[in-house]
Parts: C-alpha cells; structure tokens; sequence
C-alpha cells in the first residue's frame, strides 16, 4: 500500500503491519508553525489511532526557543503543564525519504487545547465556509535562501559571513538552477515523495535563493503541505551540509523572502464563485466583498500572518512587500492582487505573507477574512493603479509596524474573537507580546557600533 492512500485509521494499521515497522513518525504544528513531533512505538500508534494520545501542552506555552511564556494563563506552572488530548489524522500518511519504509503521520489537538491548535483552528474556518456553501482552494509559495553551512558552522560564525549556495542576483537563472540541478532535483524529489508537488522552482533575485510553488488544493491540505515543505526541506539541506532560512528577512542587503497565499473559492457544484464575466477584473460580487473582508481586517489580523519580529523588517516600501491593506488588479505593489483570467484560474493573492508565517494560521487569517467580508458584504476600496507605495493612504488601512501593536490590534478585533474564539486570540496575542519583549532584551550589534564608543 501507498502512503497517500492511506484514508481511514484501518489503512494506517494495515500499512504499518505490511511493511513490518516497529515505530512511526507523528507530528504535530505549535503556534510558531514549527512542527513538534516523535517516533512512536506501533502499538501505541495503533492505540493513537482508536482514542488519541497525550501530549504535553508545554508545546503551547512555549516560544520557539523552548522559553516559557509569562502571565499565560491557558497553561503554565499553574496549570503544571498537563497532557492535552491529539488525535491522528490517518489522511496526511507520507512517507519519510531517506528512512528506509518509515511514515509520517499529522495530529490534531482536541479537549482543551483545541481552542489554540492551528490546525483546528483552520479547520474551523473552514467549516465556516462550508456552512457558507464554500469550499476553498489555496497554494502557497515560499522563498528561501540556501547557504552552505551547518547549524554548527553559523552558530561558530555568530550568523555572520555566511556562504551562500551561489553568489550575485540571478534571478530565474538558467545558469544557477543547472551547475546546483542536484540540489534542485533532490529537492524535487522529495517533494514528490511526501506529497508536495511543486508547480515551479527557480531561482530568484539574490544569492542562493530560490522559489518553490506549491501546486493548489483544498485549503487543509495546502497548509499541511507547506508546513511540510518547511520541515522536510531544511531536513534534506542538513542532510547535505547545507540550510535553509524561511525568515522574512535575514539580511539588510536584499529584499525579504515571501510566503504569499493565492485563495479562490468554489461552490458545491465545483464552480467558481470568484469569475463573473462582464464584470470589472471578472469579478464576482462574493469576490469582491472576498477581497474587502481580507482588506477591512488585514490590520487587526496582520500578527497571525506577521508573527515575528523579524516579520516587520520586511514590510517596509520598496522591497515588494506592502505596507499597508490595499488592493489591485494585477498589482505586484499591493497587500491583495486580484489575479483576473478563466473561472478556473481567477483567485487573490495575499502578499502580506512572507516566508515564516504558520501556514494553518496564515490561511486561516486569509480566510476567514475574506468569507466574513462575503457575510458582511464588505465593500473595497476603488483598486490601486500605478505604485501604491507612492499614494498616501487612510490611517485605517495602515498596517502595524510592530509586532507589539500588531498583536495588540488582534487582541482588540470583535471580528477576529468572532471568527477564532476568544481563548485563542487571547492566547495568542500574549505570545506575540512575549516575542517582542525577548528581543527587546537583547543587544544588537547595530546598538553596540553605534553607541559603544560615542555615547
């Protein structure tokens, strides 16, 4: 048996039992989007599969570097860390290359921790649109610089001087993407392996960085394979003495790395709801008041798309990221580009997203936007012709150009508690409040240049 077949908790059992596997792997996504996991004896495997299994719900009171939050009160030593309940989802079977026959298996949260896994929370969007009548497609595209080294190697280097995978700018180089094809091929492969197609895969305007995009599905399986390509990609660069950075922007020198999401929406027949021929852009009404929700609600849900500090290095004009909620047909200088074509092909692109977002927040973000504009019947403002960096816009559509006041817009939206329940948007904004302040604590090297001596 294939692992993509595997549909129902029967064929898990059944494929572990064929291919003789005394563990598997099984993974679950944290608030930071990274992916927390461990290998798992087959009974118990099997046990997980009827009734659940115990996870400690540290993996939510804690920041990306394992540090506790302070003032949680979702849990914490209050609470002394209890297990919270995950249940596996038989569907999202991969295989595991370079593992012999090993799979992979996804969990979901459920019982307390349900309100804040973003895997749920996703799915709850997208019921929501469901009960709508809606069913959503979604591909995301990441950018990413490639360097050789190793996670010894840029610690030993203080993260400075690094070598790139190749010098200079060239962009969908020819060149580049032949003398590294066994990178590119490799990364190819796997991705095929674990069920992530990839529709295109260039190099793009920097050293050593490059573009994967993802091929489009229902909006679930888009992020569960994003949050894949995330993982297992940097899995097969440290394999090779190399790694990989999905950070928004890790040098001063060159334009930040995006992780945009094209969403479109299509009935229960199977049409689109987006394409109306006739109409400006060819689109729909859903579609427009779509694109107004997104805009309306992009300042006060901005932190569960940019959720690092880092994230709003990026966001500053000029380096094709946005900075504030507009939109515009075919427009590359916009938050929203509506994308105009067949009933097939017509969808948004979210370009506020850069490469580190959560994928499962991020497209719940987009999401749940977008269909609380259709609910309201949001109206958008007039689309932006020519540079939207060089228009003045209202104070109402300026993004927030901090982690803390992003977090603190999220905190204060009813349509955000509305849309992904209170414990969670409390929960969260915390955590994005506690990011800020550990790197308010630390000492950059720009700090120490500039006062060290002077001051």
């Amino acid at each position: 048996m294939n692992a993509r077949d595997v549909k129902t908790a029967a064929d898990a059992r059944a494929l572990v039992n064929e291919r003789g596997l005394s563990h598997v792997k099984v993974a679950i996504v944290d608030l930071d989007g990274v992916m927390r996991g461990k290998y798992m004896a087959k009974e118990k495997f099997f046990s997980a599969l009827e009734s659940g299994f115990n996870f400690c719900d540290v993996i939510f009171g804690w920041d990306s570097n394992d540090q506790l939050y302070e003032n949680a009160t979702f849990t914490g030593w209050h609470t002394a860390f209890p297990d919270a309940l995950v249940h596996i989802v038989p569907e999202t079977c991969r295989d595991v290359p370079d593992e012999g026959n090993m799979v992979f298996f996804m969990g979901e949260f459920a019982g307390h921790a349900k309100d804040v896994c973003p895997r749920g929370l996703l799915n709850r969007v997208i019921a929501r649109g469901e009960e709508m009548g809606y069913l959503a497609t979604v591909a995301a595209e990441f950018e990413f610089f490639v360097f050789n080294e190793t996670p010894h190697s840029v610690r030993e280097k203080g993260y400075k001087n690094l070598e790139n995978l190749t010098p200079g700018f060239y962009g969908y180089s020819m060149l580049r993407s032949s003398v590294e094809s066994d990178f590119y091929h490799d990364l190819l492969e796997m991705t095929a392996a674990m069920d992530v197609p990839i529709e295109g895969l260039h190099t793009e305007t920097g050293p050593g960085v490059l573009e994967a995009a993802i091929e489009h599905s229902d909006a679930m399986v888009a992020a569960d394979r994003a949050a894949i390509f995330k993982t297992f990609s940097k899995v097969l660069a440290e394999r090779q003495g190399k790694m990989l950075t999905f950070m928004a922007k890790w040098s001063n020198d060159w334009p930040g790395q995006s992780g945009h999401l094209h969403v479109s929406l299509k009935g229960k027949d199977g049409k689109s709801v987006f394409h109306e021929e006739g109409k400006p852009g060819s689109m729909s009404d859903e579609m427009r008041w779509f694109v107004g929700g997104q805009q309306a609600l992009m300042p006060e849900l901005l932190a569960m798309v940019a959720s690092t500090v880092n994230s709003y290095s990026r966001l500053v004009p000029g380096f094709w990221a946005p900075t504030d909620a507009t939109w515009g047909i075919e427009n590359r200088t916009c938050a929203l580009r509506v994308i105009p074509g067949s009933p097939k092909s017509q969808r948004v692109e979210y370009r506020v997203a850069a490469a580190d977002i959560n994928p499962y927040l991020a497209i719940a973000a987009a999401l749940g936007s977008g269909l609380w504009g259709i609910e309201n019947k949001i109206e958008p403002d007039a689309p932006i012709e020519g540079n939207a960096y060089a228009i003045e816009h209202a104070k109402e559509r300026q993004l927030p150009r901090s982690l803390t006041e992003a977090a603190g817009r999220l905190e204060a939206s009813e349509a955000a508690r509305s849309l992904f329940g209170d414990i969670f948007v409390d929960h969260y904004a915390l955590s994005r409040r506690w990011e800020e302040r550990e790197f308010r604590r630390a000492i950059t090297d720009w700090e120490l240049s500039r006062y060290f001596e002077i001051i």
